[in-house]
């Protein structure tokens, strides 16, 4: 696990997260449930990681839901306000 995704995975446990409006409207649409995305996280594998992206560094996690479907996260960091951010989600036969 790199470091960026230890401190993304670490504010999203000390529930210092925040849904950004683009991902919110892309969980309704795939009916991910918040909490579905977030247990995912941690385990998830690490696609991705641009940590000189601007402006905030994210990286892209591989998720599964409980039936087994595959999707992706995009996560940043932002360093300002000490949060993590989910920026997207999608199913991978979307890209």
């Amino acid at each position: 696990m790199s470091k960026l995704h230890q401190e993304i995975c670490r504010r999203v446990d000390e529930n210092r997260y925040i849904i950004g409006q683009h991902a919110a409207e892309r969980l309704e649409e795939r009916r991910i449930m918040e909490r579905q995305m977030v247990a995912g996280l941690e385990d998830g594998e690490l696609l991705a990681e641009r940590a000189k992206a601007q402006p905030n560094p994210a990286i892209e996690i591989r998720e599964l839901l409980a039936d087994g479907t595959e999707f992706k996260a995009v996560w940043s960091h932002l360093k300002e306000s000490g949060v993590a951010k989910l920026v997207t989600v999608h199913f991978f036969d979307e890209d």
